[in-house]
């Protein structure tokens, strides 16, 4: 009645053996043994810079790049048809961010002491100029999609 009370079945045996599996292709593709592997990691490096927020209805995305160690704002593609009103613009400048001609983005830096409260800025600058653009282009509200 209980499942604790069980009989072993008639072809078990009552010793068993384990028995190790032939090492996989994996191991024989490389030379080595599973032992001199272990604790290597093979990491994949993130996108840089990596889109944090992009609303494509007013063409605006918002990025981070870890390793110039900036936020960055584009606006469409950055070329001169894409250039936002000069409202937009005055908040930027506002915000401190410049205009990078090389890369066509409005980016400013992250400081170490700073990175958090400048993370949080940029999103609500980012959600302020979107907004801007949307009323200038009579685009209803709409969610934003965030990455």
């Amino acid at each position: 009645m209980s499942s604790r009370n069980r009989t072993p079945d008639k072809d078990s045996t009552g010793n068993s053996t384990a028995i190790a599996d032939q090492p996989g292709a994996e191991a024989a593709e490389s030379g080595r043994s599973f032992a001199e592997r272990v604790g290597e990691k093979s990491y994949k490096p993130l996108p840089d810079p990596f889109g944090i927020a992009t609303d494509y209805q007013a063409r605006v995305r918002l990025f981070e790049s870890r390793k110039d160690r900036l936020m960055a704002i584009m606006f469409g593609e950055g070329k001169p048809e894409d250039k936002p009103s000069q409202a937009v613009i005055d908040t930027m400048k506002e915000a401190g961010y410049r205009w990078n001609p090389t890369d066509r983005v409005w980016t400013h830096p992250v400081r170490y002491e700073t990175a958090r409260q400048t993370r949080i800025e940029a999103e609500r600058l980012y959600n302020r100029v979107r907004q801007m653009i949307r009323e200038d282009k009579g685009i209803a509200a709409g969610p934003e999609i965030p990455f």
